[in-house]
């Protein structure tokens, strides 16, 4: 057997017996280089940065009178609403990026050094946190603009933005997952948009669910995406937790305990 046949072989089994620590190392390295193509192609902020801005204005200056009487009565509703389908759906933009980079070879490149083969995945899910905070704080800055102000207190403003982004953090591995498997950037677009359309706006982000029909009553209550809105609602306009708080972080842990083993499993066999 020669010695280039030998080569390769040797290089997957050193890669494949990286320490712990090494991959940790390896992945931040990864988070770093999604940070730096945030820094050469600013408009990958676009979502998050005139999202939330748009969004706010747009959702309370229509819906705001006749839902609450007056803007300033419908910020407090309104606020959480926007927060919570700002940062989830930015979420999708982890799936699409991973496609587009399998697509163009970067991860084929990465095969060849000496990382840990679960170091571009994992950074590319924590750099996208970045990109999390960058929305909940613009959310927050533009109601508080617009006249909002939390009767929870910053403490619980900060917590409920901390809460938001775990729970987006773990609904992007759902979605990292549909980039792995799917064929085109495009289309986990396309899927990720049709499972997160129904799922935001059939929730009480925006309008009271007493308004809607009985029928659609149900799905709207059992809806997470609800629970984590209300959640978000709870701490910041009163300053309390409830047990929607338990069910969204209970929700999160599912997401990531089945997703992300499916993720990886399914990203090693591309890899």
């Amino acid at each position: 057997m020669s010695h280039a046949s030998i080569k390769p072989t040797a290089h997957r089994q050193l890669k494949n017996k990286t320490s712990f620590r090494q991959s940790l190392r390896n992945s931040f390295t990864m988070a770093y280089r999604g940070l730096l193509k945030i820094k050469r192609t600013p408009e990958q902020l676009f979502d998050v940065t005139l999202q939330p801005i748009i969004f706010t204005l747009m959702f309370t200056y229509i819906f705001g009178g006749a839902i609450s009487g007056d803007v300033k009565s419908y910020l407090p509703v309104i606020i959480p609403g926007i927060l919570v389908q700002t940062v989830i759906t930015t979420s999708i933009v982890t799936g699409v990026q991973l496609r587009e980079d399998m697509d163009k070879g970067v991860f084929d490149r990465f095969k060849s050094l000496p990382i840990a083969r679960i170091a571009p995945l994992a950074g590319a899910l924590l750099a996208d946190t970045i990109r999390y905070t960058i929305a909940t704080v613009l959310t927050f800055s533009m109601g508080y603009i617009m006249g909002y102000r939390p009767d929870g207190g910053l403490g619980n403003v900060i917590l409920a933005g901390l809460i938001v982004i775990v729970c987006s953090w773990a609904i992007s591995w759902i979605f990292a997952f549909f980039g792995v498997i799917a064929r085109t950037a495009s289309s986990v677009q396309g899927i990720s948009m049709l499972v997160l359309f129904p799922l935001t706006f059939l929730s009480n982000a925006f309008v009271p669910v007493d308004t809607m029909p009985n029928w659609l009553q149900w799905f709207v209550k059992l809806n997470p995406i609800s629970h984590l809105v209300t959640a978000v609602r709870n701490l910041t306009n009163s300053g309390t937790v409830g047990w929607d708080l338990s069910i969204s972080l209970i929700g999160a842990a599912i997401i990531v305990a089945i997703f992300a083993p499916l993720t990886v499993s399914a990203y090693m066999r591309r890899t």
